[in-house]
């Protein structure tokens, strides 16, 4: 490929590496100088030249100077170096002296030129901020320059009163022009694009405030909902980012999501909210503080989740969004599940289990959910805590006739001065020289501690839990650290020790590598993920992400 052909596409990722570089750079900056990261606008200037049906749109706030500037080892500087060495720009030279505080990215249409029969082409526009709008148009004439220089075709032209520049290497006749590069200043902002149609579209936009994002009453209402200072925003319009994707929404519950990104000296706190065009109730009880069942989730938890009340999970507005976001992706929302909990899956599948059916429909109080590594294993142990209720005993009778009509005996022993019942399997060994002998092999165990019923995977981890003293996530500092950035009252949490589950989630979750490949400078420094939701505002799901980075 000729490098000049695909300057639009590093040029893109550029960009896209200075958001994650300046991301994984706060580190070093937010526990010294924190005032200078609030960020100059609340929302994204660019909105104006983005049409209100755009899928999709990503905002920077801050520049990314102020997010490096305390980069003693000069790490940041080198990488960001070489991400625009491909693109024949110099950063220091042609970008940073009229760089602004917003860059922003948009995906304006699913095909430029409306035409299914020629494939799609997806527009693309970028919009950075500039504080010195003389010197960007020197920049960008002196960039057109080059490129001329180097064999592209230059074609400059007026439209409504705005000068746009744009070239193309198209590489046979007829053939659609996919390497265009356009550029243009308007106002106070540099604008890029894929063809000469995103600006002539941009500035249509601009001038009839009618057709961009700001006049959109679903854009208004998910802005309403950004934090305090965030330092980059994200917002999704779901039905068309769907059609982007070439994909079907079915029984679609949410139609918009916009996030924010805010920074603190722990971390990162990415909150999330999904807007119903109808009134959609929330039905999940809102927590003052963490639920008492965490105190059994053994401190060694790779993965944890706590709440309140499964009976209503599969209705709830949590569900649906997952089934809604999750179809599109792996077909069933059932599939997805499978990826993400293979070990709790496989019990289902082994033992005929139906989880709605057989536990949520009996869990109307307080529960833990864990995963926790295994060196003997390939899948990890697993912990299942859950609050006594009238309904309890009857759940507990039932998984035990399950376990009976798998081929399992229910005993009752006795493990740290606690009476157990195992599901425990026989089976037969022969070893050289000796005799014929039965093994038994612990398939599960449960018993009843204080006002909670234990269920666990094997002896070991029941034995930990039971152990004088015993040490919980709740003596964990990340995990306390993870909590206290999640606004309360909240609906519960989701915590993730990343060194303990990056393994199982990689293995389970392809994709999740190529992600870590792009945001690696985040993930490098990842020393924990807590996810909870929150909010009670109709027809509103909010939530957030918080995470924690090693200093």
């Amino acid at each position: 490929m000729n490098r000049q052909n695909s300057f639009f596409g590093f040029l893109v990722a550029g960009v896209i590496g200075l958001v994650l570089l300046g991301i994984a750079g706060f580190y070093w900056f937010v526990g010294r100088s924190p005032a200078h990261l609030v960020a100059s606008r609340s929302q994204p200037g660019a909105a104006i030249f983005v049409s209100k049906l755009a899928p999709v749109m990503v905002s920077l706030l801050v520049n990314p100077e102020k997010l490096q500037k305390l980069d003693t080892q000069g790490e940041l500087a080198e990488i960001k170096h070489n991400l625009f060495e491909k693109s024949n720009i110099d950063y220091q030279e042609d970008i940073r002296p009229w760089l602004g505080n917003e860059i922003t990215l948009a995906v304006t249409s699913k095909d430029l030129d409306r035409n299914t029969e020629n494939g799609f082409q997806s527009g693309y526009l970028m919009a950075l901020a500039t504080e010195k709008p003389e010197k960007s148009r020197e920049f960008l004439e002196l960039l057109f320059s080059k490129r001329a220089l180097l064999g592209a075709k230059l074609e400059v032209e007026q439209y409504q009163g705005i000068k746009i520049i744009y070239d193309n290497h198209q590489v046979a006749a007829g053939a659609k022009n996919q390497n265009t590069l356009a550029g243009a200043v308007v106002d106070n902002f540099v604008l890029f694009a894929n063809d000469p149609k995103v600006l002539r579209e941009a500035i249509n936009n601009l001038q009839a405030p009618d057709l961009n994002l700001t006049s959109s009453r679903k854009y208004q209402k998910a802005t309403e909902q950004l934090p305090e200072h965030a330092v980059a925003v994200a917002f999704l319009n779901l039905p068309m980012v769907a059609q982007w994707q070439g994909l079907k929404l079915s029984a679609a519950t949410y139609d918009s999501e916009i996030m924010g990104l805010v920074l603190n000296p722990q971390g990162l706190l990415a909150e999330t909210t999904f807007l119903a065009p109808t009134k959609a109730e929330s039905s999940a009880p809102l927590l003052a503080q963490p639920i008492a069942a965490w105190r059994y989730i053994p401190e060694s938890a790779g993965v944890a989740v706590a709440g309140v009340n499964l009976t209503n999970l599969e209705t709830s507005n949590l569900a649906k969004l997952w089934k809604q976001g999750t179809s599109t992706l792996y077909g069933t929302g059932e599939d997805a599940l499978g990826r993400l909990a293979q070990p709790l899956v496989e019990i289902q599948k082994r033992w005929g289990l139906n989880f709605n059916q057989d536990i949520f429909s009996w869990v109307t109080g307080e529960y833990a959910i864990a995963l926790l590594p295994h060196t003997n294993n390939s899948l990890p142990s697993w912990v299942f805590v859950v609050e006594k209720s009238p309904q309890l005993e009857a759940g507990i009778v039932n998984l035990d006739k399950i376990a009976s009509q798998n081929g399992l005996n229910v005993n009752s022993l006795t493990l740290n001065n606690h009476q157990i019942l195992a599901w425990t399997e026989l089976t037969t060994a022969k070893q050289k020289q000796a005799p014929l002998s039965v093994e038994t092999k612990i398939r599960g165990a449960h018993t009843s501690l204080d006002n909670y019923e234990i269920f666990a995977s094997d002896l070991e981890i029941m034995n930990q839990i039971l152990a004088t003293p015993a040490k919980s996530v709740l003596d964990n500092p990340n995990f306390q650290k993870g909590i206290a950035a999640i606004p309360q009252p909240n609906q519960g949490y989701v915590y993730l020790d990343w060194q303990k589950s990056q393994g199982l989630l990689e293995k389970q979750i392809p994709l999740l590598k190529f992600v870590e490949v792009l945001g690696k400078p985040l993930f490098h420094k990842l020393r924990s993920l807590t996810v909870s939701s929150y909010g009670s505002e109709t027809g509103i799901l909010k939530g957030g992400v918080f995470f924690q980075l090693n200093p």
